[in-house]
């Protein structure tokens, strides 16, 4: 019992947390910074116990008999539970300095931001579909309403409007294609879906591939790839930037930790059946969204088609997981933290300016950026040389890692592509950098002193971030790039134990 209970720590520490968040917010003396700091306290605790096991080898089912093994604890869940509760946390205190300042929020956002949180670890411990559309559904209308909660401003309403009708129209896909994968299978269970196929190989499973299907139509949709990308910019651009922060950031890492996992142990024979459409998905992905960043002239427009190129590169991954099962996928792992970083570090920054200085939306509004703040003109410079996969940043070593997986898993066209989209994108990435620091402000002002926990915070994310491209060549004994890979192969071995 106090087994299973470990195991679950941090999820029920996020579940608890949103509860009793919810049944505080009437309280008129705990005030909206007590809130978010309670919330921040809930997801500490959470990384606590998931610490704990952090880099070490299992698999376990936590209450087994009574959940039917519809939850896993491994070291897969735990290591993408680390990124969603890092992200979570990131997040809440960067951003804390936003909510003050808009005093559209209230303590019940805290509530709705820990059970978005809650559902998108739940979706990286589910080995079970409907528990996973479960989960999906829980994180994606918290999403729909943090989007919108400012509903004061009209872009607020209609993103959260947008991404509700269109998220629902997904969730469909995947509750359809869960049935009729139901239907062929009699389970929706992952390990014995995956037993099925591979006793019915040679069979008519017909019925299972459509269902499949409609499952990966719901993963493209919730990640931005192509043709599914369409509500991404609108959405992100809408949306408060810390909100904005929490889906490009985390939310996508959620998606892609359940779908890894679908992929490995369900369909792992099926993938031939998709892996030239995905082909196709990715040279669209990477193409039309280099044209979406490089059209943009708003900052926060620019780094949303922007995430659908980065989409692109884990497609890469994803599609060379058939021939190089482990190095794919730790390849992904592994990005999906370098994104993370960079990501939230940008969304992060922009979040705290636009709270504490004048507003500052398009490439235009940043001239002479650094001379007004140089140190967060420094940081942005980082993020932006990361994200174009600039050497000695954490982006390049993600970005070498797929494509050098592309190449021997026989996608040569694909890691050309992906080289050529990199290319491209040091036009929008650079062309920041070379506005804030080549080209006079039109008015200089005199702006406050930095204040607050968020600089030193996106300060140190800033240092990962170039910790991550310079590995261990510094401090051999440090954790760096070659502890994220092994933790990152290690949580791929994790999914083979019990199978």
């Amino acid at each position: 019992m106090l087994k299973d209970l470990f195991y679950i720590a941090p999820l029920l520490s996020v579940g608890i947390g949103a509860i009793v968040l919810m049944l505080l917010s009437p309280i008129k003396s705990l005030c909206l910074k007590k809130a978010g700091f309670l919330a921040v306290g809930f997801i500490a605790v959470g990384m606590i116990f998931n610490f704990y096991n952090f880099g070490k080898l299992y698999t376990y089912y936590p209450f087994e008999k009574s959940f039917n093994s519809m939850l896993i604890a491994d070291t897969y869940s735990g290591y993408f539970s680390a990124i969603l509760m890092m992200g979570a946390f990131l997040t809440l205190l960067i951003g804390m300095n936003y909510f003050e300042k808009n005093r559209e929020f209230s303590k019940e956002f805290f509530s709705l931001f820990l059970f978005s949180l809650f559902g998108m670890m739940l979706l990286v411990h589910a080995n079970e579909l409907i528990t996973a559309f479960i989960a999906l559904e829980i994180a994606s209308l918290s999403m729909y309403v943090m989007i919108g909660y400012q509903k004061a401003i009209e872009r607020r309403v209609e993103a959260s409007y947008r991404y509700l009708v269109l998220g629902s129209l997904a969730g469909a896909f995947f509750l359809f294609g869960s049935a009729l994968v139901y239907a062929a299978t009699n389970t929706t269970k992952l390990s014995q879906i995956g037993l099925f196929i591979t006793q019915n190989i040679e069979n008519d499973i017909t019925v299972l591939i459509v269902g499949a299907t409609m499952l990966f139509i719901t993963f493209l949709f919730k990640i931005a790839a192509f043709p599914f990308q369409n509500w991404a910019i609108d959405v992100y651009d809408g949306a408060p930037y810390p909100v904005t922060a929490y889906m490009a950031a985390t939310f996508k890492a959620a998606i892609f930790g359940f779908i890894l996992r679908l992929v490995l142990i369900d369909f792992d024979i099926l993938r031939d059946f998709w892996d030239e459409l995905f082909f196709y998905i990715v040279i669209f992905t990477l193409v039309y969204g280099s044209f979406l960043a490089v059209i943009q002239n708003s900052l926060k427009r620019m780094l949303a088609a922007s995430s659908m190129v980065h989409t692109g590169y884990l497609l890469i991954a994803f599609l060379s997981i058939s021939v190089i099962g482990k190095n794919a996928s730790s390849a992904i792992i592994f990005y999906l933290v370098a994104y993370f970083l960079s990501a939230i570090g940008a969304f992060g920054l922009l979040s705290y300016i636009s709270s504490d200085d004048k507003v500052r939306v398009t490439y235009e509004d940043f001239r002479g950026f650094a001379h007004v703040r140089p140190y967060m003109a420094a940081m942005m410079s980082v993020f932006m040389l990361s994200l174009a996969g600039i050497p000695s940043t954490i982006g390049f070593i993600g970005k070498f890692y797929i494509f050098s997986g592309a190449i021997e898993a026989g996608y040569p066209i694909l890691a050309i592509l992906g080289i050529l989209a990199t290319f491209v994108s040091i036009y929008y990435y650079f062309r920041l950098i070379a506005i804030m620091y080549f080209y006079p402000s039109a008015k200089m002002q005199d702006v406050s002193p930095l204040k607050g926990m968020a600089p030193f915070l996106i300060g140190g994310i800033t240092i990962a971030v170039i910790w991550g491209g310079v590995g261990n060549t510094l401090i051999s004994y440090f954790p760096g790039v070659d502890f994220l890979i092994e933790t990152a192969k290690l949580a791929y071995d994790s999914l083979f134990i019990a199978h």
